[in-house]
């Protein structure tokens, strides 16, 4: 057809030597892979050098064979989009309603680096506004949201975010990363996580986790309020109406019924 553009054959030449990596458990050579893909082992050697460079793509050595396979770079990619695309819209109904419910504002939030951004907030109507909006980025440690992701990180993941964990400003503030891994236990343990008071006076913020199609932690959902609001026999409701938002946020993400 007339209108149709010519597809860039480096393009699909690169896509096709990563899902071909993608398929292998052991790795495989360039000569290997050449073959498999019915691609030059030039090109071949300058697309994998290439994926190895932006983390896509590793290679064992082996005497003087050098096997090559993809990284989990590629996972890391996709979560991120999965974890942002629709996260503002697959749940703005039951944000308002809960919202609504507790009279205070709710918001989703993911991990980027060390931080938490906010991705999407309702509020009830006349509630005095906290500094939270959509893009606002804030340290992981101070925020229950945060608290609420990394309890549910595998340790190669946490680990370096413990060596960055942020000190707060606000009387509640934990003194380290002891303190910081008991809260997370704790988080593992209820369910949900409570931020009182860290990173600023009279603030404080419950969040629960939810997941993605492979059962890895995505972001969380969490309320912030003054603290003389969320006192401990308002808390248990507010863990409970997040968790069913929660749940609902881990099914349109094609989390496996547990």
């Amino acid at each position: 057809m007339s209108g149709d553009k010519v597809p860039s054959q480096s393009v699909a030449r690169t896509l096709t030597v990563l899902e071909t990596l993608v398929t292998t458990d052991e790795g495989l050579t360039l000569t290997a892979l050449a073959k498999a893909t019915g691609i030059p082992l030039a090109t071949c050697s300058a697309i994998v050098h290439t994926l190895e460079q932006r983390g896509y793509a590793s290679r064992r050595i082996v005497g003087r064979s050098h096997f090559w396979r993809a990284t989990m770079g590629l996972y890391d990619l996709a979560s991120r989009l999965l974890r942002k695309v629709d996260l503002a819209s697959v749940a703005q109904s039951e944000l308002r309603d809960l919202a609504h419910r507790v009279g205070m504002p709710v918001h989703i939030g993911v991990l980027n680096g060390s931080s938490v951004v906010y991705v999407a907030k309702a509020a009830p109507p006349g509630f005095i506004q906290f500094d939270t909006y959509p893009g606002k980025v804030a340290p992981f440690n101070l925020t229950a949201l945060g608290k609420a992701i990394s309890a549910y990180l595998d340790d190669e993941e946490l680990r370096p975010l413990l060596q960055r964990l942020a000190v707060g400003s606000g009387p509640g503030a934990l003194p380290g990363e002891d303190a910081f891994r008991k809260q997370l236990a704790t988080v593992r343990r209820k369910g949900y996580a409570f931020e009182r008071e860290e990173e600023m006076a009279e603030v404080s913020c419950v969040a629960v986790a939810f997941f993605d199609s492979d059962d890895h932690v995505a972001g969380a959902v969490g309320v912030t309020g003054f603290t003389r609001e969320l006192r401990s026999a308002v808390i248990g409701e507010v863990a409970d109406g997040l968790s069913a938002v929660a749940d609902h946020i881990s099914a349109q993400l094609g989390r496996p019924p547990s």
